[in-house]
């Protein structure tokens, strides 16, 4: 899968694990790296549904973005490259068909 990065500035910090660490911690830092492998390896967004921790589409005004499980109550937040992204006919996002992802950040989205 192909991942952008909504700024240079994102992409820098994702991309150089000193700078990773520093934001995130050790912890979390180790977590949104191994994110980022899964992403990098999957063919299709699909892909990921079988993989360890939660992976959905969030609702609201955040609909069309997606949410990845990092360490609670953190979630690593991307939405499909695509605009606007393939649609399933009930609605959803079609995950079969999202091959490129862009990276907004990392958030709460509880709190």
């Amino acid at each position: 899968m192909d991942i952008i990065f909504k700024t240079d500035g994102l992409q820098k910090e994702f991309n150089t694990k000193k700078l990773l660490v520093r934001r995130h911690g050790q912890k979390r830092g180790k977590i949104i790296d191994r994110r980022l492998s899964q992403l990098r390896a999957a063919a299709v967004l699909d892909d990921l549904r079988n993989l360890p921790g939660r992976c959905h589409e969030l609702r609201g005004d955040r609909a069309g973005q997606l949410s990845l499980d990092l360490d609670h109550p953190y979630r690593l937040i991307f939405k499909p490259t695509d605009n606007p992204p393939p649609i399933r006919p009930d609605g959803g996002i079609d995950w079969t068909r999202i091959s490129a992802v862009t990276i907004l950040g990392v958030e709460d989205t509880h709190g």
